[in-house]
């Protein structure tokens, strides 16, 4: 019995530091999962947060491979035994959930479940979803989930509502900080470029005005090299803070491994994302520069793309995102919201050039980095 009390107290402890060591809901969500079927040793585990349209937001499950995901089909919704438990906000402890009066079956290609046990997880009042295992392993014949085990769900749902919480929360203070910083950004654009470029326009307009241009034409120039200086401060104040500690490929190989680990959590499939390449010094403007069409180009391509996998490399002069998705029409960018020209503009603004190849077996992103 200490040996279990220690097994659960490690399990909860995990789920809730999860939240320090992770960046997103979806691998918060999905330690909870593992750590509950690992401490009641079943063989399937799931964890269901309902949306206002009848179906789930969030849905991540352990014991599913990715091809059984794709035989199910699309996530389930609020019916049957997950609706009852949503409504009625009561534990289930089934010897057999097939003969629940509630079961309403299931796709053929879903995994047999038998013993069954599922706990609401709260938040005082609230239901902020629930959490389900089926088959334990170690069950004897005839038998299921126990009292005990029961116990010691409802103590896991308990702390697993306070991880929930603190990573919505911890999510929404990262949303507010990037409002606030492009707040900032926009004033200081206003407050020092665009006073700048406005004292450029009436420059220019006194030299097509004047009999001597010259001295307002010298002006001019002055003012469009402090403009740009002005600029460039501001872009440079953009470059995330990882880069200024750990370099380009560093950062590009972290942030691969939070999308290869959070992506397809819930969903019928997993994507693999993948880093490989080694370090390169550049100046920070052009690493800054890199790591935004980095990001936008994962971006698209996890998006879009519907991948089975999406690699970034980095070697000397050159940085490709390569997927093997469906593909686009790269001549014309049709795909709403990819941001080509963005793209294309800030690899301009260092001397790089953007390529872009896509075909119905895959795109490839390749930015040529100027040294």
């Amino acid at each position: 019995m200490e040996a279990d009390r220690d097994a659960a107290l490690h399990a909860v402890s995990a789920a809730v530091l999860a939240v320090t060591r992770h960046l997103s809901v979806h691998e918060v969500f999905q330690v909870i999962v593992r750590a509950a079927a690992q401490l009641l040793d079943a063989r399937y585990a799931a964890l269901g947060v309902p949306d206002d349209a009848g179906s789930f937001a969030e849905f991540v499950v352990e014991g599913v491979s990715d091809e059984q995901w794709d035989a199910i089909g699309p996530l389930p919704r609020q019916h049957g035994l997950l609706a009852v438990m949503l409504k009625e906000d009561k534990v289930q402890r089934l010897p057999d959930v097939r003969r629940a009066p509630a079961f309403e079956g299931w796709p053929s290609a879903h995994p047999v479940l038998r013993d069954f046990l599922g706990v609401p997880i709260r938040d005082g009042e609230d239901t902020l979803g629930i959490i389900f295992l089926a088959n334990k392993r170690s069950a004897q014949r005839g038998e299921g989930f126990t009292a005990d085990d029961e116990e010691r769900l409802i103590l896991f749902a308990a702390h697993a509502a306070i991880a929930l919480t603190n990573a919505r929360l911890y999510e929404r203070n990262r949303e507010l900080t990037v409002i606030e910083e492009r707040s900032r950004l926009a004033r200081d654009l206003h407050d020092a470029v665009a006073q700048k470029l406005f004292s450029l326009r009436l420059t220019a307009a006194a030299a097509l005005a004047a009999t001597d241009p010259a001295p307002e034409l010298e002006r001019v120039q002055t003012l469009a090299k402090e403009a740009l200086a002005e600029l460039r401060e501001v872009i440079f104040e953009l470059r995330p803070a990882e880069l200024a500690g750990d370099g380009l490929a560093e950062s590009l190989r972290k942030h691969v491994q939070v999308l290869d680990r959070v992506w397809g959590a819930g969903r019928g499939r997993r994507t693999a994302v993948r880093f490989e390449g080694e370090e390169l010094a550049l100046p920070p403007e052009t690493e800054s520069v890199a790591f935004r069409i980095a990001q936008e180009a994962l971006y698209n391509a996890l998006r879009h793309g519907d991948p089975r996998e999406v690699t970034a490399s980095l070697r000397p002069g050159v940085l490709e995102i390569r997927d093997d998705g469906g593909g686009f029409d790269a001549a014309t960018g049709a795909r709403d919201g990819l941001g080509l020209a963005s793209m294309r503009e800030r690899a301009a603004s260092v001397g790089g050039t953007l390529t872009i190849e896509s075909s119905g077996s895959g795109t490839v992103v390749r930015l040529e980095i100027p040294s």
